[in-house]
């Protein structure tokens, strides 16, 4: 029988871990070349869960950095409603923090320009 440590199944000859059990009768170990009897699978459920900072992503990464203020009751610092803010330095006084906000300028298929206000020194750019 393979050696089990919670969700991971491991070759009792070599211990490699081992592919997931399929519809086969015989279940072949690739690096040592061990055939175990897949039977052993029957009725075994592998549950497998990460915690979701285990895998970092640019996309959560950014997702972080960017705080949408949701309204303008809840706008600090002079921020209106439609702005979020994300960490980036300002070019001009290096301010850790800007305001951002976007709008479709051109058609649908061109991309949107981002305009950035320094909450500091109030410098304005757009991209």
């Amino acid at each position: 029988m393979p050696d089990k440590v919670g969700p991971l199944l491991f070759c009792p000859s070599c211990g490699s871990l081992l592919d997931a059990p399929t519809d086969e009768d015989v279940i072949k170990c690739p690096p040592c070349g061990a055939d175990l009897d897949a039977g052993v699978y029957d009725n075994l459920t592998l549950t497998t869960r990460s915690n979701p900072s285990a895998f970092p992503s640019a996309l959560r990464l950014k997702r972080q950095l960017v705080t949408t203020v949701s309204s303008a009751g809840d706008a600090q610092d002079g921020a209106r409603a439609d702005e979020a803010t994300i960490k980036e330095k300002c070019p001009k006084c290096g301010n850790e923090e800007m305001r951002f906000s976007t709008l479709q300028m051109r058609s649908a298929d061109e991309g949107t320009t981002v305009f950035y206000t320094c909450p500091n020194c109030g410098y304005k750019f757009s991209q």
